[in-house]
């Protein structure tokens, strides 16, 4: 688990608050199977977030685990996101279809709207949240 740093700094009778961005480890790489979704719960800003966490390839994509409709969670067994063919994450609520790799959705109640993206990287085999 990573934790947020805050340094304080006194230059010429000046503080000097540097906040160094948060880093959250999500997950491993490798707990993610490829061309599957799993349902992750991290904490941002003192509030628990749920997570949906889409690898397709060498590719990850997480997006917070609400519907832009009504709020609604998305997944209707934990951690299963995606569409019978596994190119869309689909609402298990409205049946709406959002684009794995955007988030976007191109059928349902919400669409043209977008599931909430959240910022990654992947650094030695380590999914990690970058900006909060």
């Amino acid at each position: 688990m990573y934790i947020t740093i805050q340094t304080t700094y006194i230059i010429n009778q000046s503080q000097i608050r540097l906040d160094i961005p948060k880093v959250i480890k999500i997950c491993n790489l490798d707990d993610l199977k490829i061309n599957k979704s799993c349902g992750f719960f991290v904490t941002m800003n003192g509030e628990k977030k749920p997570l949906i966490v889409v690898r397709l390839q060498n590719s990850v994509y997480v997006y917070i685990n609400s519907c832009p409709h009504i709020g609604a969670p998305l997944d209707l067994k934990p951690g299963q996101f995606l569409s019978h063919d596994k190119k869309n994450i689909v609402c298990s609520t409205h049946g709406a279809l959002f684009e794995i790799e955007t988030g976007h959705c191109i059928f349902g109640p919400c669409k043209d709207k977008y599931l909430k993206a959240i910022p990654i990287q992947i650094n030695n085999g380590e999914v990690l949240l970058t900006s909060t």
